[in-house]
């Protein structure tokens, strides 16, 4: 029987202990239950594990790329800065808590599509990264508060799953006010910006017009593509940090701080000026490879989620990602990635001067990218609730979210709250610092603890879903009879036909009809939309 043990032993610590081999395995039952071909299993599996190896590479150009920053701001100002980018946090801790990253994220799917077809949260969330990057955010923190692994995947998964369930329902009010419709909800963890954001604009829209009624310049477009966003924000904020540091200390220590990430030191102004520029485009490239290798995985992995999706939760409504709503205003998203990173600005000055020197808490420079997807999703529902001074208040506010709460993060991330980066999106930041500061709480408290935050949460999400959601409350209701739109129709004055938002017996709902090019929810699998 020893061949027995040793095949075991090899199966657990060879392959099941590797995440990569982990996600492909997964990618292959999946896939099998949807009845692919054999080649399709296959090849579907070798891309998704070659993904997660991609991650790692990436994550490896992160660290390098981050090290000569975090001595920068150091010496420039005193103070641990960071900057929030979920995909470079994601990739190095992949390196420590891979396994238990696959296990809980494997977990918490099922839990949530347990809690969808049992409760009245009909959500699936189809939103792959984000539910990769809440299932590491979980790992991170119950493991760094000292939980045993079996507690960090069982309990993580069960806050996964209800976390995935519960946010769409939160911000569904405001979702059906941008698309009009019941046919989509948002999969996004930025849904504590998007609630606030809509929340404003119902307070200060009032009579203010639509953003859509502005003329906006062609060239800001550009900033959409995520990589060129990612590698313009670095380059500026690594030449204004070393620009500031060879003011403060001076040519001969400024020069030796590109020494951190193993490059050289610098022989004049003009070289130490282009090693910034260089290594702002190196982030650019590690973020790219890091995506890629999470898009590679994610391809094969989300429809074999969703095929089984669809079969354990008949009449679910998919929970799809922040830019299922860009297409509805698109001048919103604009507007609102500026007010966004006009709040992440002012917060980071607060921080500066206020919060870092009386509770010791990060300085978190804002990330075009972050501020990008969150504040434009969120002037997106600012937006549809409040106009163009909706979308304003809604980002900025948005902005803040995302400056202030991945600060607070970082006290429950441990060793990881000095990576010189963190998660970026408004629920990672809350959520993570609730269920962490429960974690720390010993093995069985702490499980209690967290459990009941998770149940806390679910019955909330099941509250709003049923006295909210389901009796079709309007949050724009008012705006729109100020503005004389009366029974919320495709347009202003337009009386809504027969099945849409305000009919006989149809939830009364601001109807925005949707765009040419409006995302669609996916079709169910072997159809084609």
């Amino acid at each position: 029987m020893d061949w027995l043990v040793s095949v075991a032993q090899f199966l657990v610590n060879e392959i099941l202990s590797r995440p990569a081999c982990l996600i492909g395995l997964i990618t292959a039952a999946g896939l099998l239950a949807l009845r692919k071909s054999a080649g399709q299993v296959l090849g579907g599996a070798i891309k998704a594990t070659l993904g997660f190896l991609l991650i790692g590479a990436g994550a490896g150009l992160v660290v390098a790329a981050l090290a000569p920053l975090g001595e920068m701001i150091q010496g420039a100002t005193g103070a641990h800065g960071v900057i929030p980018t979920n995909e470079a946090i994601v990739g190095i801790a992949q390196a420590e808590y891979g396994s238990r990253v696959a296990w809980l994220m494997i977990l918490g799917f099922a839990v949530s599509l347990l809690l969808a077809r049992f409760t009245p949260l009909r959500y699936v969330f189809l939103t792959g990264h984000h539910m990769l990057f809440m299932a590491t955010l979980l790992t991170m923190v119950l493991a760094t508060a000292g939980q045993r692994s079996w507690v960090v995947v069982v309990v993580g998964g069960v806050l996964l799953g209800i976390v995935l369930v519960a946010m769409p329902a939160f911000a569904h009010p405001w979702t059906k006010r941008v698309t009009g419709n019941d046919t989509v909800a948002i999969g996004h963890f930025g849904t504590a910006g998007y609630v606030v954001a809509g929340a404003a604009g119902q307070v200060v829209g009032r009579r203010s017009r639509s953003t859509e009624d502005m003329k906006l310049p062609e060239g800001l477009r550009f900033l959409r593509d995520s990589m060129v966003a990612t590698a313009l924000s670095m380059v500026l904020i690594y030449v204004i940090m070393s620009l500031v540091l060879l003011a403060k200390v001076g040519k001969e220590s400024a020069f030796k701080a590109f020494t951190a990430g193993g490059g050289e030191a610098a022989a004049d102004v003009g070289a130490y000026v282009m090693q910034s520029v260089m290594q702002g485009l190196q982030f650019g490239i590690a973020v790219a490879v890091i995506l890629f290798g999470v898009r590679t995985i994610l391809g094969e992995l989300v429809p074999a989620f969703q095929g089984i999706a669809h079969r354990v939760v008949p009449g679910a409504v998919p929970s799809l990602d922040a830019p299922i709503v860009f297409p509805y205003a698109q001048n919103a998203v604009l507007v609102g990635f500026v007010s966004s990173f006009v709040g992440g600005l002012i917060s980071l000055g607060l921080l500066t001067w206020i919060f870092e020197p009386a509770f010791g808490l990060a300085l978190v420079l804002p990330g075009l990218v972050p501020h990008f997807f969150t504040g434009g999703a969120a002037g997106v529902y600012g937006n549809a609730t409040g106009g163009r001074r909706g979308a304003v208040v809604g980002a900025f506010l948005n902005g803040v979210l995302i400056t202030f709460l991945p600060a607070l993060l970082l006290k429950v991330l441990g060793a990881f709250g000095k990576e010189n980066t963190t998660f970026g999106d408004a629920d990672f930041g809350w959520f993570g610092a609730l269920v962490g500061n429960a974690a720390k709480a010993g093995t069985v408290a702490g499980a209690v603890l967290m459990l009941l935050l998770g149940a806390v949460i679910l019955a909330a999400a099941i509250v709003v879903q049923k006295r909210v959601v389901e009796t079709g409350w309007d949050p724009g209701a008012r705006r729109d009879a100020l503005l004389g739109r009366a029974g919320g129709g495709p347009a202003a004055g337009t009386p809504p036909q027969a099945g849409e938002a305000g009919a006989p017996g149809c939830p009364t709902y601001a109807r925005i009809a949707p765009p040419p090019g409006a995302p669609k929810p996916p079709p169910p699998p072997g159809e084609t939309g």
